[in-house]
């Protein structure tokens, strides 16, 4: 079974010149769902996983599928002013200015073994706020995971230094 044959493109979305991956295919074919988390979580044999990061919003999906696979906590990392508790936040650039998001600030303990998740690695500023929080924290980055890398939009540069794994490269 492939995956990919489980993500449409769309065209011009969310703006024009955009060509959107959609995951909600995969998401609602169990078998296809199934055979993707194993994929994610085979990229991790023999880790010792302490907390799963998922990003806002698509990184929750398999975030927490990951989570439970691997006996693993949960921590979702959120768009500003989403999360009710103390909070710590990162900045990242996008194209046409700058977001945050934040994360609760007890959710990882110093030492704290981590997978961070998200859908796609695109141009890697999502991911490099992620990092920052989960090391401001303590944390010990394991491996940046994705789904999906989109290579020519070379994100992989802005996390070099932390393993990555993704399913599926376009």
């Amino acid at each position: 079974m492939k995956i990919e044959n489980y993500i449409r493109d769309i065209q011009d979305f969310p703006k024009e010149g955009i060509l959107f991956k959609d995951i909600t295919p995969l998401l609602n074919d169990p078998l296809a769902r199934t055979e993707c988390l194993k994929i994610l979580a085979e990229s991790l044999k023999g880790q010792k996983i302490d907390k799963v990061v998922g990003a806002e919003s698509r990184g929750f999906f398999f975030g927490m599928l990951l989570a439970q696979e691997l006996n693993a906590g949960f921590i979702p990392v959120r768009k500003p002013k989403k999360l009710p508790y103390d909070i710590i936040s990162a900045s990242y650039a996008l194209e046409y200015g700058t977001d945050r998001l934040e994360m609760h600030t007890d959710a990882i303990k110093k030492g704290d073994r981590v997978l961070i998740h998200d859908d796609v690695l695109a141009t890697g500023g999502t991911a490099k706020a992620v990092c920052e929080l989960v090391e401001k924290l303590g944390g010990e980055i394991v491996q940046c995971n994705f789904l999906m890398e989109l290579t020519f939009l070379n994100g992989r540069e802005k996390i070099k230094e932390y393993p990555i794994f993704a399913a599926i490269t376009y």
